[in-house]
């Protein structure tokens, strides 16, 4: 495992237990975001970095039983919360690296990515790798149930001209890696970027 691994690993596996009592109200923000994908019945969605699985009943209720729902992490006991939430009845867990996802090229219709791009080690690499196993014309969701500034506040630092999250800096950041950036969003209430793969 390499060191950003590790330390993403370390990070979350501190904070599992109480992850979703630290955030207990983001759940609307999370089901109008998967609104946003236009998901359809009977649709794949890859839910990348899913943390405890917050995304995973908006997800389901989106493609209906019919869909497939995939959620994958790099945390073993962010897969456990998520288990002990019963959310992995709303989708199959897998423990994965984003960077290096054990799933066949265009598996899916879309992936929704919450609060993920901060914590990636090879960003562009690692947006590459989640446009492989999207469908050509399929959908990438970047999302944060707050915006960049209330989260910056929220965390006690300053934005910075190199947050990923900025739109001059996103935009060319997913074109470089496969992706068309179609709308931005940036609000204190939610981020969320929307992307089409191209290709």
């Amino acid at each position: 495992m390499s060191e950003d691994h590790a330390h993403v690993q370390e990070f979350f596996t501190a904070r599992a237990a109480d992850w979703d009592s630290r955030f207990p109200d983001d759940g609307p923000a999370y089901a109008a975001a998967v609104v946003e994908l236009g998901l359809r019945q009977g649709g794949r969605v890859l839910d990348a970095g899913c943390g405890t699985g917050r995304a995973l009943p908006p997800l389901r209720a989106a493609v209906g039983r019919s869909g497939v729902v995939v959620g994958a992490d790099l945390t073993p006991a962010m897969l456990r919360a998520a288990v002990r939430a019963g959310r992995d009845r709303d989708g199959h867990l897998l423990l994965a690296d984003v960077g290096a996802l054990p799933l066949r090229p265009g598996s899916f219709d879309a992936v929704f990515a919450a609060g993920l791009i901060a914590h990636l080690p090879h960003p562009a690499e690692n947006l590459w790798e989640l446009r492989r196993v999207v469908r050509p014309g399929g959908t990438l969701a970047l999302f944060h149930p707050v915006g960049r500034a209330a989260l910056a506040a929220r965390q006690g630092r300053r934005l910075t001209p190199d947050d990923l999250r900025a739109e001059p800096n996103l935009h060319p950041l997913l074109a470089g890696s496969g992706w068309r950036m179609t709308s931005y969003v940036d609000e204190d209430a939610r981020f969320l970027a929307l992307a089409v793969r191209e290709g």
